[in-house]
């Protein structure tokens, strides 16, 4: 008797990268994975990350879990709008020291970008996942405007307080150095930014990396653009007192080996959020393990369901 055919997962639908103009200065780059009459989840990433670090296969676990995914480029990274205004390291050394400065741009009006990419998609509200930066983005937007946020997944980030959520001051040097020269300088760089703050339980094959790189540079890299953001991330404001006003399901995961922002800065978001849920993982850094999609991909899910049951 021949075994039984196997049954083949359906096709997720992919949409070609498209544009957003979310404000007179500014147009976002973004795709979509799956249905339109699923549940929408914003995808944000982090600090200089472009939508690809969303792997597409993580994008397309998410769709096959019942949502509509959104993943896009913040400003500043990727084919999005680039904001021409010059900042310097010493400027950002300054900031880093005293939490204060004069921005080109806030996590506010990045916050401003997810939500107006929201209006364009004709979204009245949408789950929010956030990573990093994007976690900082993601609070900001369910602080901002409650309404629009009907879940929030809070990754690897922190609530803006300054002692909490730190970086391991070996990373300092490598994260101010500027990165010159062409796709392979890029590359190289990389790996060595990833192989610093990664997981060190879930190794990235080098492979991966290097692809992952090759792509980044292709989709144009800003370092200028990083100076930016970084410049809006640590000027920002505490949010904790805010984060105490939520009454949305809410999920804060974070590794216990992250350099990048330390382990408190994932702890103090799920203290302040009333009903948040904490997810800590053993082994993980800064970054979204491949062995570790389904764990997410479930816990995603469920703390969206919160939302419709009214938990």
């Amino acid at each position: 008797m021949p075994p039984p055919a196997s049954k083949k997962s359906p096709a997720v639908a992919v949409s070609e990268e498209m544009f957003a103009p979310v404000s007179p200065s500014v147009e976002i780059c973004y795709q979509t994975f799956g249905s339109p009459d699923e549940d929408p989840l914003l995808l944000v990433m982090g600090l200089g990350g472009p939508m690809i670090w969303w792997d597409d296969d993580f994008c397309t676990s998410l769709a096959r879990a019942g949502f509509f995914v959104i993943r896009y480029d913040n400003r500043d990274t990727g084919r999005s709008s680039r904001i021409r205004q010059r900042v310097t390291r010493a400027q950002l050394v300054k900031a880093f020291s005293t939490g204060r400065a004069n921005t080109p741009y806030s996590l506010s009006d990045m916050a401003g970008d997810g939500l107006a990419l929201l209006d364009h998609l004709g979204l009245e509200a949408a789950h929010v996942v956030g990573i990093s930066m994007g976690g900082m983005i993601a609070q900001t937007m369910a602080i901002e405007a409650p309404t629009r946020v009907l879940s929030l997944v809070s990754i690897m980030s922190t609530t803006g307080r300054r002692t909490v959520g730190w970086q391991s001051p070996e990373l300092l040097p490598t994260l101010l150095t500027a990165r010159r020269g062409g796709m392979e300088a890029y590359v190289a760089a990389n790996a060595v930014v990833w192989n610093l703050i990664g997981s060190p339980d879930f190794p990235v094959d080098p492979d991966a990396l290097r692809k992952r790189g090759e792509d980044t540079f292709a989709r144009g890299v800003s370092q200028s653009g990083v100076l930016r953001q970084m410049l809006a991330i640590v000027t920002q404001p505490n949010r904790t007192l805010s984060l105490r006003n939520l009454r949305v399901p809410t999920l804060i995961i974070h590794g216990l080996a992250d350099k990048m922002v330390h382990v408190s800065g994932g702890r103090a978001t799920a203290s302040a959020v009333p009903g948040a849920e904490l997810l800590l993982v053993e082994g993980m850094g800064h970054d979204l393990p491949v062995d570790l999609y389904d764990t997410f991909v479930e816990s995603i899910r469920r703390t969206a369901d919160r939302a419709s049951t009214g938990d």
